[in-house]
């Protein structure tokens, strides 16, 4: 009785308290990171959504249950994470699925999570699998500037996707191995795809750009692709400020890309829906027909904000928008079902440009793509949003 009286007390706070939002379910009592975690470890206990292919997806989960593991120190989380990457990284080091030739950064990511296993248990098959992962990097194909191709089957590309997919591992490799040089790499790609793809009118980034000009969806002038995509920015954000928690601060380059931040959160903020604290599929176009609020960009941008104001990477005034988008998420797209597990609906399954069918990068085309429930990479973005909103507000 005193318990369940604490716990009103507890929730009637934080839906009472004019700067907070609602981090706890009222229906459980527990954390929204938590319950989310939840569905994930029951609707794909024996397999990521991915099934039986390394790629990004399950990257981005994995990533908001550690975040759980860290707030909670609950090993259910961590064993959940090794369980699944087991799947792939075999006892030699090798990595089922995963082919170094196709050059492809969508490969990277869950490197991730394999790097936090070597350094949790210093197993030597997470080191090789790793060690693989960074080769890739070294010799992956690059624009006439310098730039990631986002894939070797798509030639002079550089995507903003590709920023989440490959630096963050970049960077947690460099700090833990000690490749300070490598600091000049990870700078240089987000220098560059701001440079190519940053809309000085908007302040939006577009989704792509190509450094060749040839492509069909690529304006013959910029290269660039013609709109902005909120998962392709969404993107974007939250590598850079995951790869700010790996720099030196006395880098030469810190500062560059602090200030990149500043113009991207300045941006996220112009274009939040003011009446719903949501970010749009299409994110300058709200107004125009068929354009709707997305689950997965909308907690991207929450989680980018939130982490950025908690290591003081912006300043605390950002915290208003964090949560404005987060309580807007919570309202919009998260519901419980029959089995009392917690679903979010509104993400959008794909989007990307070139390709068979080919995908022109036009509004329409990024209207024709289907919007499903608990899509993982709106599954793990939205845990991500939540343990860093609990953070902000210092609940567990």
């Amino acid at each position: 009785m005193i318990k369940s009286f604490l716990r009103l007390q507890v929730l009637g706070f934080i839906l009472l308290t004019p700067w907070a939002v609602q981090t706890v379910s009222a229906q459980s009592g527990r954390p929204y990171s938590q319950q989310m975690a939840q569905t994930v470890m029951t609707i794909w206990k024996d397999s990521l959504p991915t099934g039986n292919k390394w790629t990004y997806d399950q990257g981005v989960i994995l990533k908001g249950i550690e975040n759980i593991w860290r707030q909670t120190s609950d090993r259910q989380y961590f064993d959940f994470i090794k369980h699944c990457m087991d799947k792939f990284v075999q006892p030699d080091g090798s990595i089922r699925t995963y082919n170094l030739s196709d050059h492809n950064l969508d490969f990277i990511l869950c490197g991730r999570n394999v790097l936090m296993l070597y350094q949790q248990t210093h197993e030597d098959k997470y080191l090789k699998a790793v060690q693989t992962l960074r080769e890739q990097l070294r010799t992956q194909p690059r624009t006439f500037d310098g730039g990631f191709w986002h894939k070797k089957r798509y030639p002079n590309q550089m995507w903003l996707d590709g920023l989440y997919m490959a630096e963050p591992f970049y960077a947690e490799y460099a700090a833990t191995f000690h490749e300070d040089t490598a600091f000049n790499d990870i700078a240089r790609q987000f220098i560059l795809m701001e440079k190519h793809s940053r809309d000085e009118k908007t302040g939006l980034l577009y989704h792509a750009w190509d450094a060749s000009k040839k492509e069909r969806w690529a304006n013959p002038k910029t290269g660039r692709s013609p709109n902005f995509w909120g998962r392709a920015m969404g993107w974007y954000g939250m590598a850079l400020v995951d790869a700010l928690d790996q720099f030196p601060a006395n880098h030469p380059r810190r500062k560059q890309l602090l200030a990149i931040l500043q113009r991207y959160a300045a941006a996220v903020g112009r274009w939040q829906d003011k009446p719903t604290g949501l970010w749009y599929q299409v994110l300058d176009k709200g107004t125009e027909k068929g354009n709707y609020e997305e689950a997965s960009v909308s907690c991207m941008f929450v989680y980018t904000l939130a982490k950025a104001v908690r290591q003081k990477y912006l300043p605390a005034s950002y915290t208003s928008a964090a949560q404005k988008g987060y309580a807007g998420i919570i309202k919009k797209f998260i519901r419980t079902d029959d089995r009392g597990l917690l679903v979010l609906n509104g993400t959008v399954q794909v989007g990307g440009l070139g390709g068979k069918p080919y995908r022109d990068g036009s509004y329409a085309y990024y209207l024709s793509e289907k919007v499903i429930t608990n899509d993982a990479k709106g599954v793990g973005a939205f845990i991500l949003a939540a343990t860093e909103i609990e953070w902000l507000q210092g609940k567990k």
